[in-house]
């Protein structure tokens, strides 16, 4: 049998709402010709409280017993708001079961859109890859280090070669010479690689790498 005549309290338990949302929705008339009565002695009629609210019913809220607590409690789960009201109280305590705005996503809907967005930049950059207009920079870090590393070996080993040729036209030491030149270049190139540091830390995208950047 259908309940009736139920208080502010007792309808806000059977919607799972709170006390003062039942009181808004009053005061914005959302709830008009679903009770009689005002102030304390006001009286609601559920069926009519859950048509407004769109709001469906389970058996259990209708017969009041064990299954209403059952029935309720998955609710939570499931429940979907339909009110579309901007000025709820924002110091309103946050409940699982109460009605989110239905332009407002829930909280598994922003996780899922969330998801399909990191999906959708995954696929964009395996596609560029893949058409060679992209590369990583993780990739291009590692070939140019490598690149790099090559041909400061290389420059040392000139400058070895031409260590020893001064050494023999000159007639000094070719230790003292090497010595002299190798840290006269690794001085250049400590100062070198913190200036370069420096520009490559202050730079700044362009706008075509804005538009590409995944």
């Amino acid at each position: 049998m259908a309940m009736s005549g139920l208080t502010a309290s007792e309808m806000a338990a059977k919607l799972n709402l709170t006390r003062g949302r039942i009181s808004q929705l009053v005061a914005d008339g959302r709830l008009d010709g679903c009770y009689s009565g005002e102030g304390r002695a006001r009286r609601f009629d559920l069926k009519a409280c859950a048509q407004a609210l769109n709001r469906k019913l389970d058996p259990g809220q209708l017969l009041g017993n064990g299954a209403e607590t059952k029935q309720r409690i998955a609710a939570l789960q499931s429940s979907i708001d339909e009110d579309s009201d901007d000025d709820a109280p924002p110091a309103r305590e946050e409940r699982k079961s109460d009605l989110l705005p239905s332009t407002d996503p829930g909280r598994y809907e922003l996780a899922r859109i969330q998801k399909v967005e990191e999906e959708a930049r995954r696929l964009r950059r395996a596609n560029a890859e893949a058409e060679g207009t992209v590369v990583l920079a993780s990739a291009v870090h590692r070939q140019v280090a490598q690149l790099i590393g090559q041909e400061v070996a290389e420059f040392e080993t000139v400058l070895r070669d031409a260590a020893r040729k001064i050494a023999d036209r000159m007639g000094v030491d070719y230790r003292t010479a090497r010595q002299i030149m190798i840290e006269t270049w690794r001085d250049h190139r400590k100062v070198r690689t913190e200036k370069l540091t420096e520009l490559g830390d202050a730079a700044q995208l362009t706008a075509e790498e804005r538009v590409a950047d995944i």
